[in-house]
This record gives structure tokens, sequence and C-alpha cells, in this order.
């Protein structure tokens, strides 16, 4: 929590008592913090990583995915229109 407060600019007020927020959100979220990017290995690596992509697309629009083959898997880009959806991506999927 002091990392985030000494992040905050002097500007905010972080002792918020009417909305109970002790820290300037965007020193927690990063708004361009918008690409996901997950390495999968093995027989099931594309089928996973496409699955993953479908979700995400289902979940929020304009989601674009880019699927890349790697030495040893499958690489999945998943770009976002904002970083609140990552992250709930990332949390509803436990990634």
């Amino acid at each position: 929590m002091k990392k985030i407060q000494e992040g905050q600019s002097e500007l905010v007020n972080d002792t918020c008592t009417d909305c109970g927020s002790y820290a300037d959100i965007g020193a927690v979220i990063d708004e361009f913090d918008t690409v996901l990017t997950l390495d999968r290995q093995g027989e099931n690596a594309q089928a996973e990583l496409q699955k993953l992509a479908d979700a995400a697309k289902a979940r929020f629009d304009g989601v674009v995915s880019e699927m890349t083959t790697l030495d040893d898997g499958q690489q999945l880009t998943l770009t976002f229109g904002y970083s609140a959806e990552k992250m709930i991506f990332q949390l509803e999927h436990g990634l």
C-alpha cells in the first residue's frame, strides 16, 4: 500500500471517506495495459488458446486475437479495448 501511495499524484485525496478509496486507481491500473500474451505447450496448446480467444471475444466487444506458432508451442495475444477488460478476463479465467 505504501508504494501505491508513493506513486500517487499529490493532487489525489487518498483519504476519500465518501468512496472508501485510499489510493488513486490510476496508480494501480495502467490505462494502456490492454495486451495479454499467453503461451501454451503440448498437443492441446492451440485448442486451449483458441478457447480463451473465443471466450474473450464473446465477453468483450472489439477484442483482437492473434495466434502465433512458437518452436515449443503456441502463443496467443489478446488486445482489449480497456485495461479493466483485460483485468476482468484474467480474474474470470484464473490467469
